[in-house]
Order: C-alpha cells, then structure tokens, then sequence
C-alpha cells in the first residue's frame, strides 16, 4: 500500500471520528452504561481507558455526561469493554421491541456523506447489532478493527458496493451478500455516481 494511499485512509478515519453523539439525552443514556458495564467488570478508569486506547479524561468526561462523545471514541470504549457497540446506547429491554424510522438514532460521518441506521432498538439483540447504511455517491467510511472475533455480514439492498477487507476488495451489487472477520480493518466504498444502500449485520464473540 502506498504512502498516498496510507495518508487518505488515515484522514478518512479522522474524520469519521470527529462525528458526535449530539443528543443530551442520549449522552447521559450512554453515561449510564458505561458506568455500569465497568462497575459489572470491576474496572477502574485506568484500566479502561488502557484497553480502550483513549485517555483516562475521555472515559471520565463520558460517565459524567461532559460533552458529546465521538462514534469513534464509543467505539473504542464497547471493544475496550467487551461489548457490542449498541449496547451503550441501550435503555431497558422489552419483550419486544420496535424501533420506528422517527425514533431511530441515526449517526453520521463527518462529512455527513454515509449514515448509519439502527434496525433494531438498541441492546435488544443479545451480542449483535443491525444497521442500515447509506452512501452517498463516491462516499467511503473506513472502520478500525472490532473487538476479537467480530463478524460482520453485508447485503446490497440498492446500488453498488465496494468492500475492503484488509488488502482485499470485493465488488457487490443489490442482492449480493458478503461475510467477513471485522476485526481487522475493513471500509465500504460507492464507487458509483448512484447511492448505495446496505444492511450491515454484526456479530460479537462475547
């Protein structure tokens, strides 16, 4: 891979983690949680920060609800605590649960050119998560590894799709479907002048 190319996925990265968690409602829903599944795991700050990778301030600017954090910084924080992403934007669980589009908590890149839709209400599937995503013509998201042993399978449902696994690159169109470990770096790509819309299934190994 050359530099050029090294320089891009670094900058897309950065600014996929610049997008924020905006509500205040939601900030103090994922406070909670953190606060929690730490406590569950008997970890200190320290401690999860370190297996989070982000800083000791970060983790304690979360749990007392201080700003908005960043998708990419929850991120960290669910791999650092073993859990899926989902899980700590999760309220209480109901026997059944129903998620209407208005109430979805959508998430974007930066750029707002790739959105993120929840098909499910969160922490309601046990170990995995659904997503809907859009991209814009062109647009492409890079994702750091998940936690160890996280799979992922996409399905095209509009447009075209270009999948990045590492050094591999899969071209998909609607209907097509693809599986693969997401615990090393991955990125989906529109490579046409057309929107793109798949499904993303993701599946933790807790």
């Amino acid at each position: 891979m050359d530099r050029t190319v090294r320089s891009r996925q670094r900058r897309a990265v950065a600014l996929d983690r610049r997008a924020l968690i905006a509500s205040d409602g939601l900030a103090a829903c994922v406070a909670q949680n953190v606060r929690r599944l730490r406590s569950a795991r008997e970890m200190s700050l320290d401690r999860l920060a370190s297996a989070a990778g982000v800083s000791r301030a970060a983790v304690a600017h979360i749990e007392s609800s201080k700003g908005n954090p960043t998708i990419g910084v929850l991120f960290r924080l669910a791999t650092g605590l073993g859990v899926p992403f989902a899980e700590l934007l999760a309220g209480s669980r109901d026997p059944v649960g129903l998620l209407r589009r208005s109430d979805a908590q959508v998430l974007y890149s930066a750029d707002r050119q790739v959105e993120s839709r929840p098909l499910a209400p969160a922490g309601s599937l046990v170990g995995s998560e659904i997503y809907e995503l859009r991209l814009a013509p062109h647009a492409k998201h890079l994702s750091d590894p998940h936690a160890r042993g996280t799979r992922e399978v996409v399905v095209v449902v509009v447009g075209e799709l270009r999948l990045h696994v590492g050094d591999e690159q899969h071209d998909l169109g609607p209907g097509d479907s693809i599986c693969f470990d997401a615990d090393k770096w991955h990125a989906y790509e529109n490579p046409s002048a057309e929107l793109t819309i798949c499904h993303d299934f993701v599946m933790y190994d807790r």
